[in-house]
This record gives C-alpha cells, sequence and structure tokens, in this order.
C-alpha cells in the first residue's frame, strides 16, 4: 500500500510530469499541490508532509534548535540573483560596484534570495554597511507586512517610509535599485522604464558559476521529520521523484522548444555554459554551496550561530540521486 504525501510546491514546470502522474513511485501516492505562498511548517497539525521551504529560514529554524523538518538537498528553486537587481532604464549604474553607497530596496530581508544577491555584492567590496536598504512590498498590489523581522536597523535597514511600493520609489529615483525574485507586472514590456542593472546580466552570471561552481539554491525541499524517521526510505524516494520529473522535463523541453522563438536558443546556450549535473541534488552535489550560504547567512548576520553542512542535512553518504534516466519521451521506472 503507496505511502500518501501531500506536497506543496511553487507551480515550477519541470514538475509537471510529476503533477500529471507521468512520474511514479510505487511506494509513495503523491498529491502535488501548487501553491502561490510557501506553508509555514510541514508534519503534524500542519495541512501538508512536505514543502517547497526557504532554505535561509530551514538554517534559522536548525539553529534554533527546532527538529521538527528534515531538509533534503533537493533545491526546487535555483537561479543566478544578478538578473534579480533592477534599475530605471536611464539610469547611470551599469555595474555592481555602482551600487555602494545608493538606496536599495529589497522584498525581504532574510528571504534566501536576498542572502545571495547581497553576496554578489560582498564579492564586490559592498557589504551591508555600504548602502542604504530599505524592505517593502514591489508593487501597489502587493500586501503591507513585516519584511524586516528583527533585523531592521534605523539608518541602515530600515522598511520603506510609508509602505510605498518600491517600484514606485524607483521610477520617481528615490530608490536607485530594486532586488525582487519575481519581476513586477509590465517589466518585460519593452516600453516599461526599467531594465536589468547588468546590461549583459548572461555574461556575468556565466563568469559567478565559473568563479563559485554552482548555481544558488534558494528553495529545498522539507519532509515531516517524524514521518521522514517512521519511514526511513521516504526521503531518498521523495527527492528522486523530482529528480525523475525535472529529468522528463528536460527531455521534453528539448523535443518541443517551439513555445517560444527562441527556446532552442535557451537550451542550448545552458548545455553549453553550463555542466551537466549543475541542478543535481544530493549532498556531495552541493556540499560547497550550502556551505557557502551558511558563511554569508553568518556574514551578514542572519544565522544565530554556525552551522555544519553534515549538522544541516544529517545523512551524510546518501545521495539522494536517484536517477532512472529517462528516455527521450518518457521514464523508465
Amino acid at each position: 500500500m503507496p505511502l500518501t504525501i501531500r506536497l506543496a510546491v511553487r507551480d515550477w514546470d519541470y514538475l509537471t510530469p510529476l503533477a500529471l502522474g507521468d512520474v511514479r513511485s510505487d511506494r509513495i501516492d503523491l498529491v502535488v499541490n501548487r501553491v502561490a505562498s510557501l506553508p509555514d511548517g510541514v508534519g503534524a497539525g500542519q495541512e501538508y508532509d512536505a514543502a517547497e521551504t526557504s532554505f535561509s529560514r530551514y538554517l534559522t529554524a536548525i539553529a534554533a534548535g527546532e527538529q521538527g523538518a528534515l531538509g533534503l538537498p533537493n533545491f526546487v528553486m535555483r537561479g543566478f540573483r544578478h538578473q534579480c537587481i533592477i534599475t530605471r532604464e536611464d539610469s547611470p549604474l551599469t555595474t555592481i560596484r555602482d551600487l555602494a553607497g545608493k538606496r536599495i530596496g529589497v522584498t525581504g530581508w532574510q528571504d534566501s534570495g536576498n542572502v545571495w544577491t547581497r553576496a554578489i555584492l560582498r564579492r564586490e567590496g559592498i557589504t551591508t554597511e555600504d548602502a542604504f536598504w530599505y524592505a517593502g512590498r514591489l508593487t501597489e498590489s502587493h500586501p503591507v507586512q513585516d519584511r524586516l523581522g528583527n533585523f531592521g536597523r534605523p539608518g541602515r535597514i530600515e522598511p520603506v517610509p510609508h509602505e510605498a511600493p518600491m517600484m514606485a520609489l524607483l521610477d520617481s529615483g528615490w530608490l536607485d535599485a530594486v532586488c525582487t525574485p519575481f519581476m513586477p507586472e509590465g517589466f518585460f514590456d519593452p516600453k516599461s522604464g526599467f531594465r536589468q542593472l547588468l546590461p549583459d546580466c548572461r555574461a556575468e552570471q556565466v563568469r559567478y558559476f565559473n568563479a563559485v561552481g554552482y548555481v544558488p539554491g534558494i528553495h529545498l525541499v522539507s519532509l515531516d521529520a517524524e514521518l521522514a524517521n517512521a519511514h526511513p526510505w521516504l526521503a531518498t524516494e521523495l527527492s528522486g521523484l523530482i529528480d525523475r520529473s525535472r529529468a522528463v522535463w528536460t527531455a521534453k523541453r528539448r523535443r518541443y522548444v517551439d513555445t517560444t522563438p527562441f527556446m532552442h536558443g535557451e537550451m542550448k546556450f545552458v548545455a553549453e555554459a553550463l555542466p551537466d549535473g549543475w541542478d543535481a541534488s544530493g549532498l556531495d552535489a552541493n556540499r560547497r554551496m550550502i556551505a557557502e550560504f551558511i558563511t554569508e547567512m553568518r556574514a551578514q548576520e542572519i544565522l544565530p550561530r554556525e552551522l555544519t553542512v553534515d549538522e544541516v542535512f544529517p545523512f551524510a553518504g546518501k545521495s539522494f540521486s536517484t536517477l532512472n534516466q529517462p528516455t527521450e519521451m518518457g521514464v523508465s521506472q
């Protein structure tokens, strides 16, 4: 009898084979719930048994001694954060170093993506102390909420004044740049008035990868620890399903590239610019990235104490990469 697992994830396209049942397991009856906002927790008393989870918030919970969730080194959301720094089209700013001394808006101080963005700035010598930071809602349609937690510092890290939408402040010139994981409505309009900070963002991201050796992990999968302990095979099985879904999606995407006119070139570029396994799950494949994220959270005074990679993922030696390889159009079960 398969074990029913309720999984909450954002609507990532590569999980389509999993959601449609094209990728299945004899041991798990996986119910995929697509959500707009990440759930607060998993397990007893919660709606889900497993969920997409903020990497930074998971580390903070581990540092605080919480043991209700088991994190899997399977990063369902990855990305280079260079592309998430935007400015006005007429802005003179064109490099990371140009942000020194500027007013920078962020959608959430502790957010994993913004930790990685500030890591990019730190590589260029710009620390938290070298800019002025404002946390707030991106547009008028976004909710007013606390986006700083306990990390605010008057004169350095503050809420946006009067809860004004950050895109309006960027448009007026009050903010010099905004860091956001998701682009505001209208950004892709050629006449939006906004652009990415870096003129050749793709080239900068490739250079970053060549320097660090990874695509930053932003969200991972967490599993109810009690359930995982009761079924020791479950974590590997769940992670493997996600890996297989990605592999099937990639094979199909390379065949059905005509969803946009330039998708063929995009898929070819990724294959040429990044090595096989850039998106691999597992502790070994992600150890350096995990360790450097912990270092960043400590340097940015978000993580209250030092953590080791093996403390965060206490199952060293397990690869979490099943990977029954897909055929061109399906899965070898």
